[in-house]
């Protein structure tokens, strides 16, 4: 019997090394992670786990920092937050610790400084720590007292997932992304589709799919409720590497013999833009229908850590080149670190989104978990790039928010309804 990448890679670091799928393991951690609101609650943990020892954390270069979320600190309550992170990081002399300036929304930042490498184990205290599976590492969230658990000892303690397969075929029409795959694979097997379940996207699309529509899919794996998004590397990861200058990582691949227990196949030639309406990330339509109900925008964000990355900006410029958002509509366009803002500054993005009316953000994850620089009064809609459309989850809780890929949204900002982009 075979095993797929996701078992392969959690069996060479377990304790045990003979355990399957449904096994439970305790498993050594290659890296760790946690932003500004997760990691004072892990550290809390440390210290009552260190309390009268001389124990530091287990290593200092391995655990990474980033507060991203309320960043710049938009209260004082938020600015005791990261104080409380940075005296911690100071004091035990985390290597891998970004401040406002030198950090950015942690799941853009981290791949872009080679912080984390195919077969990896990487933990982090935020949900979509996931997106890291598109590098072919088993990436995961987990709670913050399991994060503190693992700043003293190295390990964390898994059930090993079953994998289901997806293969997906055909080709991509004009303004189909990576967004559009995940959204349209969540309407279809359900929020809880997936739930402790490995996602191994594959398939001639994946082939061909670039590393920031990898991202974006592995991303939102855990909206389907999956432990973690996989794609095994191939040259378009080896290029990545090599363009941020990642070294140093072992590939895994998933035996043919490999044990799942689901493959689902998904024909893409006729798969149009996707919309996850209110309020679920399954609650999923195609633009050709959702532009037939005519849904007026208040607001429209191009960003997140889901579509914050420079070939998101530059597809939503496309749209927005020699366009003015539409008069009622607020259009917030959020880079995901400081290196991918001045890249779009040096290639003209951010004029043509200034010009066109946009407003442009440092990078924060802000307005997508109703944090700030962007939230909703009652009853306001927005059309967001972000992975979450809860109720409540940008604002007031008769706001409402519906999900999209850059193209859609930036379309939309300038019509001020929810709309397929315009271009031949």
């Amino acid at each position: 019997m075979g095993f797929t990448i996701t078992e392969k890679i959690l069996r060479d670091h377990a304790e045990n090394r003979n355990v399957v799928a449904g096994d439970y393991a305790m498993v050594k951690v290659d890296k760790c992670l946690a932003n500004d609101i997760t990691a004072p609650i892990a550290i809390e943990v440390f210290n009552q786990l260190t309390e009268g020892t001389n124990i530091d954390v287990f290593n200092r270069e391995k655990i990474i920092f980033t507060p991203d979320h309320f960043t710049p600190n938009k209260d004082v309550k938020s600015a005791e937050q990261c104080k409380f992170l940075r005296e911690f990081a100071h004091r035990h002399a985390i290597k891998n610790y970004f401040e406002v300036g030198r950090g950015g929304i942690e799941h853009c930042l981290i791949p872009e400084k080679a912080l984390v490498s195919p077969g990896e184990v990487f933990i982090g205290a935020d949900s979509h720590t996931c997106t890291f599976g598109a590098l072919g590492a088993f990436a995961t969230g987990v709670g913050s007292t399991d994060l503190g658990f693992t700043l003293v000892f190295g390990k964390c303690w898994f059930k090993i997932p079953e994998t289901i397969k997806f293969i997906y075929s055909g080709n991509l029409n004009r303004w189909v992304s990576g967004k559009d795959l995940i959204l349209h694979t969540i309407g279809t097997i359900g929020v809880d589709g997936a739930t402790y379940k490995a996602m191994e996207f594959t398939g001639e699309v994946i082939k061909r799919l670039s590393m920031a529509g990898r991202f974006t899919m592995c991303n939102m794996a855990i909206e389907a409720g999956a432990k973690n998004g996989m794609i095994i590397p191939d040259e378009i990861t080896i290029s990545y590497l090599e363009q941020v200058e990642n070294h140093n990582y072992k590939i895994y691949n998933s035996d043919e013999d490999a044990e799942y227990v689901d493959t689902i196949n998904i024909e893409c030639s006729k798969l149009e833009p996707q919309i996850a309406l209110p309020h679920s990330p399954g609650n999923v339509k195609p633009i050709s229908e959702v532009e037939n109900m005519r849904i007026e925008i208040d607001q429209a964000v191009i960003g997140s850590c889901t579509n914050g990355r420079l070939e998101d900006l530059r597809i939503a410029a496309q749209i927005l080149k020699d366009n003015k958002i539409h008069y009622d509509v607020r259009c917030i366009i959020i880079p995901g670190t400081p290196h991918i803002y001045l890249e779009a500054v040096k290639e003209g993005l951010i004029e043509i989104f200034l010009e066109a009316g946009a407003i442009v953000s440092t990078p924060t994850c802000g307005p997508c978990l109703g944090g700030y620089m962007g939230i909703l009064g009652a009853g306001e809609k927005a059309i967001s790039t972000t992975n979450r459309n809860f109720k409540g989850r940008m604002g007031h809780v008769t706001s409402e928010i519906y999900l999209s890929n850059p193209a859609i949204a930036a379309a939309s900002a300038i019509k001020g309804y929810i709309s397929a982009p315009f271009l031949n």
